[in-house]
């Protein structure tokens, strides 16, 4: 049944755009490059952590993992208060501070937790989701997605990547002549050009790539070495094996 949920909720946006004629865009991404996952954590906190969660990741963990101390992880990505009113801890998990009925009035439904969302949906998905905004005043927020219609976050970037437009083109489908999204358009420019926005996009997905295995560096680090391991093992079975049947005709 999960399986199955998880399908509509993420294979079925991808195929519409597929369908759409706007093609999804490889994400340049490096899980090994900390520096970038730095500048994505905060970034993330920035724009993400008012409305989403990374409820399984810890503050102090990031830290460890990017270099940051103590002293830059409160001054750059602890922002939030616990039920005492006090700073949260370096250690604590990074629950946002919005609620759930407040979520639901203000946007219809609760803000999804981001700590899964790169293995779920996809890096080159979300890559190009987050570059795929555009200006619908049919929509209560007034943007719509190419990568998700009617998706009901606002965007939240628009000072920073401007705003885009659709071009619309007309294909027949079964007979029926229907307009479908060709490519977007830069209608209003941000603070940023594109390849600035491509850079900061390219750093905020490597964070959330990083959020959802924080271990996958170690882990493949140590599959090259269990690789290796194998192979040398394979020849010494393999030799002797050889000892071991030489005399047996």
């Amino acid at each position: 049944m999960k399986k199955q949920i998880l399908i509509l909720l993420f294979v079925l946006p991808i195929t519409q755009f597929a369908y759409g004629g706007v093609q999804i865009v490889h994400a340049p991404i490096d899980s090994a490059d900390m520096d970038s996952v730095k500048r994505g954590a905060k970034y993330f906190v920035e724009y993400c952590f008012g409305c989403h969660s990374a409820k399984y990741m810890r503050f102090n963990r990031i830290g460890r993992d990017t270099g940051m101390s103590d002293a830059e992880l409160r001054e750059n990505l602890i922002f939030t208060k616990n039920a005492k009113g006090e700073p949260s801890k370096l250690g604590a998990l990074m629950t946002t501070a919005m609620s759930d009925d407040y979520a639901r009035q203000a946007f219809g439904i609760v803000a999804p937790d981001l700590t899964h969302v790169a293995r779920t949906g996809g890096v080159d998905w979300l890559y190009t989701y987050m570059k795929s905004f555009y200006a619908d005043p049919n929509r209560p927020t007034g943007v719509n997605n190419a990568m998700y219609r009617n998706v009901r976050m606002p965007h939240v970037l628009a000072p920073l990547q401007g705003v885009q437009k659709a071009v619309n083109k007309t294909v027949e489908r079964r007979g029926i002549k229907i307009e479908v999204i060709n490519h977007l358009e830069l209608e209003q420019p941000g603070s940023m050009d594109e390849e600035e926005y491509d850079a900061f996009i390219t750093d905020l997905v490597n964070f959330m790539v990083y959020l959802s295995e924080p271990v996958q560096n170690e882990r493949k680090n140590l599959g090259w070495k269990v690789m290796i391991y194998l192979t040398i093992l394979l020849v010494f079975a393999y030799l002797l094996k050889n000892e071991y049947w030489k005399d047996v005709h």
